[in-house]
């Protein structure tokens, strides 16, 4: 093991350490409630893109607090229900181009590819928070008196209500829709997969959004994790306020859902990772009471992982 992480041993059994607020069973209840009540509706109209047997569609739907999102939609010209397959991209990009979504599509499932709101995508940031909206969107409303308030939260609500859409296509078979993506794909694939329990398989990729306190007390505050120092150096450079801070993220905090996950899981992590350390990502894991399996790469960091595309397509597959 690298010098920054703890020993493999450890990583299997290690539970976190961010703080987990007292009302976060009501909280999320809350969520899935609101996520509900917005139905399945979407619109859908053809994309400029044309790929051989599949249909290709812009989608948009409305999401938690009005914001309209966007997600490219595909769908293989077969007969009889299909599989699908929701797919999530990395911290400030989007959905992709429609090509590296044919192979799934050509297997045979309906692949639906979210733009997560205000990021480098379609999709719609609606705003109206209160405090520091600079540099990130972890801690986008963080000093919101209302919790309901976190970006994060509705990036969460967005990733199962399009699970969800996906699900009441007349061409999907519900009982067979996956998950993946990696960082915070992989972090939205674990959000999405705890906030809809009827998907069957995730394979999330060193998923992001996981155990801010260790990443904090590792001093790894870098990179994708940046906001939390530069919040801190703002408007708490004393850390008067650190342990309502990280007990407030912890609604956000992955470990903290993880538990609601019913899908077969397989996760993927580079045990070089400084992004996103191996111990926050298995503090989700380790609370992951369905089947689960992981696959390591020990002299990899937050990067491509060789095979692991394979390892994910032939883990979905099993799902035609």
């Amino acid at each position: 093991m690298p010098v920054f992480e703890m020993p493999l041993e450890q990583l299997l059994v290690y539970q976190g350490t961010n703080p987990k607020p007292d009302d976060h069973k009501e909280y999320w209840e809350r969520g899935i409630r609101e996520m509900h009540a917005l139905g399945t509706g979407y619109e859908a109209t053809p994309a400029a893109f044309k790929a051989p047997g599949v249909d290709c569609f812009d989608l948009y739907f409305t999401g938690v607090g009005g914001a309209r999102v966007y997600a490219k939609l595909l769908i293989p010209r077969m007969e009889g229900k299909r599989p699908g397959l929701v797919r999530f991209h990395g911290y400030s990009g989007d959905s992709g181009d429609w090509m590296h979504h044919l192979a799934y599509t050509q297997a045979g499932f309906v692949v639906a590819a979210m733009d997560c709101r205000g990021q480098g995508g379609k999709s719609q940031d609606v705003g109206g928070v209160l405090g520091n909206t600079l540099n990130g969107q972890i801690i986008r409303g963080l000093d919101d008196p209302d919790p309901d308030k976190l970006l994060t939260r509705a990036l969460f609500l967005d990733a199962a209500q399009l699970a969800r859409i996906v699900m009441a296509l007349p061409q999907v078979d519900d009982t067979r829709v996956g998950a993946t993506g990696g960082s915070q794909g992989g972090a939205l694939t674990l959000a999405c997969a705890s906030l809809e329990p009827r998907i069957a398989r995730l394979a999330p990729v060193y998923p992001f959004m996981c155990d801010y306190r260790r990443v904090w007390n590792m001093d790894l505050a870098v990179a994708a994790y940046n906001e939390l120092r530069d919040y801190f150096r703002r408007f708490d450079p004393r850390h008067l306020r650190e342990d309502e801070v990280f007990t407030k993220l912890g609604y956000i905090d992955l470990q903290h859902l993880a538990r609601l996950i019913q899908g077969e899981t397989l996760m993927l992590t580079g045990l070089m990772d400084t992004v996103c350390p191996p111990s926050t990502q298995f503090a989700a894991y380790n609370k992951i009471t369905a089947k689960k399996n992981y696959h390591l790469w020990p002299d990899f960091a937050h990067e491509g992982l060789p095979g692991g595309d394979d390892l994910i397509f032939g883990f979905m597959s099993q799902l035609l």
